[in-house]
């Protein structure tokens, strides 16, 4: 192995070589204001999330860990600090602004699903393309293709509560990828499931993140829903005590 030094410019070519974190927050900070009071969530928070990643962002209730996913889908804004997701600065968006971006690039699942009740399964993955300027039979095609996807192209006339919960979740798996979003944002979206249902929902994860490439951002307190993930980044107290990678990994 050769001891030339390598030169300012081919170490900058290797930078170059890098893609820039899809994600990139920088002493990034959160309170919230109680009468005359500034309660602090999060401080001087300072992390990187390469595009492709599966991160869980983990941490004890009141840690900020929702926070946290909360600012980076742009549905908060940060305190102070710096927030870029693909290159643009959302904290510098307007609400009308930012309700744009989210449609655009941002896929929610939640712990308790948020599904509509009155409408199907098949009616709940299509609302996200009701924005778009997309044909019905476009539409059509891209929810049963998401409903296949997440195995229930069997159940898409069936309404909400004619669903089991792991059911249910995999519908709004399905609505939170029915766009081609850049990110996906799951808070504790195993929370409200029983063993296998979690087991079935968090291998679908997976399989979106390792095949199809999709960047996941998980809250949980659930050891055994972090094993799912690449990475997982710890929070105490609105602080972040470091990222690691995921045994077996």
């Amino acid at each position: 192995m050769s001891d030339t030094p390598r030169s300012d410019a081919a170490v900058a070519g290797d930078a170059a070589l890098s893609p820039p974190p899809i994600v990139r927050i920088r002493n990034l900070s959160k309170h919230y204001v109680r009468g005359d009071q500034a309660v602090p969530v999060l401080t001087d928070i300072t992390l990187d999330i390469p595009e492709g990643d599966f991160l869980a962002l983990m941490g004890p209730s009141g840690s900020g860990k929702s926070t946290l996913l909360n600012l980076i889908a742009g549905i908060d804004k940060p305190s102070g600090g710096e927030l870029t997701v693909g290159g643009l600065n959302i904290a510098q968006l307007s609400e009308a602004e930012l309700a744009d971006w989210r449609a655009a690039n941002i896929g929610f699942i939640f712990q308790f699903y948020n599904l509509m009740p009155v409408l199907t399964a098949f009616e709940n993955v299509e609302l996200p393309l009701m924005l778009t300027d997309l044909s019905r039979s476009d539409r059509r095609e891209r929810v049963e293709l998401a409903l296949s996807l997440v195995g229930l192209a069997d159940r898409m006339k069936h309404y909400p509560n004619e669903l089991s919960g792991g059911q249910q979740q995999r519908v709004a798996i399905a609505r939170a990828i029915i766009t081609d979003p850049t990110l996906i944002v799951a808070d504790e979206p195993t929370g409200d499931l029983d063993k296998k249902s979690a087991a079935d929902v968090l291998a679908l994860l997976q399989q979106l993140n390792r095949e199809m490439g999709k960047t996941i951002i998980m809250v949980t307190h659930d050891p055994g829903a972090v094993r799912a993930a690449r990475h997982v980044t710890h929070l105490e107290k609105g602080e972040l005590l470091g990222t690691e990678v995921v045994s077996g990994e």
